[in-house]
């Protein structure tokens, strides 16, 4: 069996395919656990999670909808006025209470297990990682954590709102009236916050594609006018089809993305650093270097 790493940590064993497979189950294993546990804490806290968090975006109390309603008074304007009345939801199957209660706790257990998700991952990974290299990737779980909720939370107090009074009020016809199916509702809810999360991903993303060698910070400034045309795209795909909702999406993308790019430039800027310092140390690369 041929062995698969390491890189250079001393002391360390290495180990076989079989080995990091092993290894490798351990880390899913305990990642579903987290999973479970805190699916089981969602489950528990149903009033809370529903009354608070899920449902609390369609009311008119809820701060987003009192805070634009506020501003659009200031600018004597209705159309800022959202989710003015109560939605009322419907449940139309026998067990689609209990599968709502259910598939709301899986996700969020999912949801708050990213954390750790990403830690047994890195903790996977990291043996093969240079001392260096697995310093900046130990942060990066941190950054990566921070920036999902980041999203997670920009989905939910600002486009959630707008998607839901959006969605809820159109109409083709006054002879059709909208009943808005519980499970419709939440699945709207879901996808927005889940996908706002992932994208805020972007630096992360930024990061290790730089790292190896498949973006550089050059690339990024050459093509920003395609990548802002892609981001007014996904802005509209993520959002309901009005310029406001748009522009308030586009807008923390373009800013993510600038960070992208000087985030790339400093990954660049160590992997020069890193590579000047091997050929100082290495006569023999040095010389290969200059032919």
């Amino acid at each position: 069996m041929s062995k698969i790493w390491d890189k250079g940590k001393k002391g360390e064993k290495e180990m076989s395919f079989l080995e990091h497979l092993e290894e490798l189950r351990w880390h899913i294993i305990r990642s579903i656990l987290a999973i479970v546990v805190f699916m089981i804490v969602a489950f528990i806290f149903k009033g809370f999670i529903f009354d608070n968090v899920i449902l609390a975006p369609k009311n008119p109390s809820f701060i987003t909808n009192r805070l634009l309603c506020q501003l659009g008074d200031y600018l004597h304007t209705a159309a800022l006025c959202i989710n003015t009345k109560p939605l009322n939801l419907i449940n139309i199957k026998m067990s689609g209470q209990l599968t709502t209660h259910i598939t709301v706790a899986m996700v969020a257990g999912l949801i708050l297990a990213v954390p750790v998700i990403l830690w047994e991952f890195w903790k996977f990974f990291s043996p093969a990682l240079h001392e260096n290299e697995a310093k900046y990737a130990k942060g990066a779980v941190a950054a990566a954590s921070f920036l999902f909720f980041v999203g997670v939370l920009f989905g939910y107090f600002m486009l959630a709102p707008l998607s839901i009074h959006f969605l809820s009020t159109y109409e083709i016809s006054p002879d059709v009236v909208n009943q808005i199916n519980i499970r419709s509702y939440i699945g709207t809810l879901t996808s927005i916050c889940l996908a706002t999360g992932l994208v805020f991903e972007l630096p992360i993303v930024a990061f290790f594609l730089t790292k190896i060698g498949v973006i550089t910070p050059k690339f990024m400034r050459t093509y920003r006018k395609h990548a802002i045309v892609l981001i007014f795209i996904v802005a509209a795909i993520i959002t309901p089809p009005d310029v406001f909702s748009q522009t308030l999406v586009a807008i923390p993308l373009l800013i993510l993305y600038e960070v992208s790019i000087v985030i790339s430039a400093g990954v660049m800027k160590q992997k020069e650093k890193k590579r000047n310092e091997l050929f100082n140390d290495d006569p023999s690369e040095t010389e290969s270097a200059a032919k």
